[in-house]
């Protein structure tokens, strides 16, 4: 009987282990909520700009001793949406060329990702996060400064990275490459903001 009793008590232990979250010195795996989380971006151009955001596929976040270690975050490209043309029919063809082959091509790259590799305390809160984005097949890596809180169970991080879209073959409208475009060009720097939300989990592996 007392056999039976401790090894349900040993159990319990591990599982509360496992599903509580980081503990001092423990290596938790925070599985990312897509359903929270997003990926907003900003593009802008002579005239003016456009905003928008993308879904999560899916993602990790690698937490020890209360510290993000490593993430990687999948995105979904085919789930691009612009949020600031509220003409019905101007807006699906706005994102009909995102997707094509002059921006994201979507079709041959259905994903990109971004995987941390490195986050170091900046103070007061704020984080100097460093990864490697991959776009269209195309690996660079970036730096950028974000807001991340570690709770008993969960991972919030926000952060906004400054990109040159033309690293990741993204041309089109490019007054670097293009000629003569006037009042047409695209500027090359774009904004994406990770807004992240992770729940600990028990250890996952994504690759």
């Amino acid at each position: 009987m007392r056999k039976s009793i401790a090894i349900v008590l040993g159990v319990l232990v591990t599982a509360s282990t496992v599903f509580a979250g980081t503990t001092k010195g423990e290596k938790t795996a925070f599985e990312i909520d897509t359903k929270a989380s997003k990926v907003n971006w900003t593009g802008k151009k002579v005239t003016g700009e456009h905003t928008g955001y993308l879904s999560l596929e899916n993602g990790i976040v690698n937490v020890e001793k209360d510290n993000v270690t490593s993430a990687k975050v999948n995105m979904d490209m085919n789930s691009i949406v612009c949020t600031d043309l509220t003409n019905e029919e101007y807006n699906k063809k706005f994102v009909g060329h995102l997707k094509s082959e002059d921006f994201f091509s979507v079709e041959k790259y259905p994903n990109s990702t971004f995987e941390i590799t490195s986050v170091k305390p900046a103070g007061n809160g704020q984080y100097t996060v460093k990864g490697n984005l991959s776009i269209k097949g195309i690996t660079n890596e970036i730096s950028f400064p974000a807001k991340i809180s570690v709770a008993k169970d969960v991972v919030k991080a926000n952060g906004t990275a400054k990109i040159d879209r033309t690293k990741w073959d993204i041309r089109y409208g490019s007054g670097k490459f293009f000629e003569g475009l006037g009042d047409k060009v695209i500027y090359d720097e774009f904004e994406i903001t990770f807004d992240i939300v992770a729940k600990a989990q028990t250890a996952l592996s994504l690759k």
